[in-house]
């Protein structure tokens, strides 16, 4: 790590805003962020002292420089491979040599920008599943090239953007890997136009609504506008449609609760099946 990659004297405010721009999206992806929660005798830093890592090897802030800082780096570094907080405990005579008598001990914590939902339509659907997003702990933005939609109550809260289906790359020119898209306009030709553009784009998760029938039909008609400017084929395989969890509702509020359980799901690697066991454990405890 170069001098020029470290700053040391940044203030709380400055510590604080750095991590709202992280979580927001507004800066670095994902950065290991080094707490002194508990100090003795004289340990360089006091208890509230931060400082964040973040994956390109950049710091902001101090827990105390030399030898007590390089445990932490390191500690830093191992947390943000494996994303699982940790702690790191150091007598700065016993452990370290360091001639200042004491003892601190870090909280080291993974910090990683929200991801998004972008929801292309403002129709039924997307008005029930904005809140659910937002209450799932997804920064929702919804575009719609209706201005009198954007303005429903259900999207108070949200990022409201006057785009129509086949202008969300330059509504949103920074679409990333961590975002999910869900494509849920008023008409087939909007979602072909919609997803022939988005499926070229970076994303963690793009999901059409519609019919077995509308699903069939909008693929060919993407695989047919390649096919006529001469283009290879996108991988269509990456697309989840019709979009949602199978649990048979067919209401929008029903249609965006599924939804919202794929992206759960998605999110923490599960696999939609019911948790029930009871005959599993009648059958033990009988």
């Amino acid at each position: 790590m170069t001098k020029s990659s470290a700053v040391g004297s940044a203030t709380p405010a400055q510590l604080a805003a750095a991590v709202f721009e992280l979580l927001s999206g507004q800066s670095h992806p994902e950065a290991a962020l080094a707490t002194v929660i508990r100090r003795s005798g004289s340990a360089p830093q006091v208890v509230g002292a931060r400082m964040l890592l973040y994956a390109d090897g950049s710091t902001l802030g101090t827990v105390g420089g030399g030898a007590i800082e390089h445990q932490v780096l390191e500690t830093c570094r191992q947390v943000l491979r494996t994303g699982k907080p940790r702690t790191v405990e150091a007598h700065l005579v016993r452990d370290l040599g360091m001639c200042c008598g004491g003892a601190m001990e870090v909280f080291v914590e993974y910090l990683q920008a929200e991801s998004r939902l972008i929801i292309v339509g403002g129709g039924h659907v997307a008005q029930a599943l904005a809140p659910l997003a937002r209450g799932i702990g997804l920064r929702v933005i919804v575009a719609d090239d209706r201005e009198e939609l954007l303005e429903d109550p259900a999207f108070e809260q949200v990022e409201r953007l006057a785009f129509d289906a086949d202008e969300i790359h330059e509504a949103i020119p920074d679409l990333n890997e961590r975002d999910y898209i869900v494509i849920v306009t008023r008409d087939h030709a909007r979602d072909e136009r919609a997803l022939a553009k988005l499926i070229e784009l970076p994303h963690a998760y793009l999901g059409m609504i519609g019919s077995r029938r509308k699903v069939h039909t909008v693929l060919a008609r993407v695989l047919r506008r390649y096919d006529e400017r001469g283009r290879a084929r996108p991988d269509l395989s990456r697309v989840h449609a019709p979009v949602g969890l199978a649990l048979g509702g067919r209401t929008p509020p029903e249609i965006a609760v599924s939804i919202a359980a794929e992206l759960i799901a998605l999110r923490h690697g599960g696999d939609g099946s019911s948790m029930n066991m009871v005959d599993a454990a009648i059958g033990r405890v009988s």
